[in-house]
């Protein structure tokens, strides 16, 4: 293999990439009432909303452990919030982030290098729960499982 600088480099096997790059929702282009969403200024809701997004949830995973422990516990958490609703008649439901003085954060610590090529393009996370998540998987427990649906942030129509 001869390199740019004309080094010339024995090789068994080589093996070529152009590195992967991330897209947001695979890089899907959402909008509400006609308008696109930004999501690079919006603001993850115990990992399964975004602030004043209406009734788009999702399931998301650990970066640290098991992927599936925390897409089980987002799962039971949008299972919860659809059963409310149609309990209740509700046809909406949004969170809103009141604090807008609350320092935000990068919306996970990953240190790959292709998380970083991306991280700005990527949602945010709060400092003070419900925008705080923490990659543990006992706290996320309680705080996504068990908490109160209409804690004071959650929005319903």
């Amino acid at each position: 293999m001869r390199l740019s600088s004309g080094k010339e480099l024995e090789a068994d096997l080589i093996v070529t990439a152009t590195g992967l790059r991330m897209r947001f929702f695979g890089g899907i282009t959402f909008e509400v009432d006609g308008a696109a969403i930004d999501f690079t200024k919006k603001v993850a809701y115990k990992s399964a909303m975004f602030d004043s997004i209406p009734n788009l949830t999702m399931s998301y995973g650990y970066t640290n452990a098991s992927w599936t422990l925390k897409c089980d516990l987002t799962s039971e958490f949008n299972t919860r919030l659809l059963k409310q609703m149609d309990a209740k008649g509700y046809k909406k439901c949004m969170p809103l982030l009141k604090d807008k003085e609350m320092p935000l954060q990068d919306w996970f610590d990953f240190s790959s290098s292709y998380v970083q090529r991306v991280i700005k393009d990527l949602p945010k996370r709060g400092t003070k729960a419900p925008w705080l998540t923490k990659p543990w998987y006992l706290s996320d427990y309680t705080t996504i499982k068990y908490r109160k649906l209409e804690d004071g942030v959650m929005t319903f129509s």
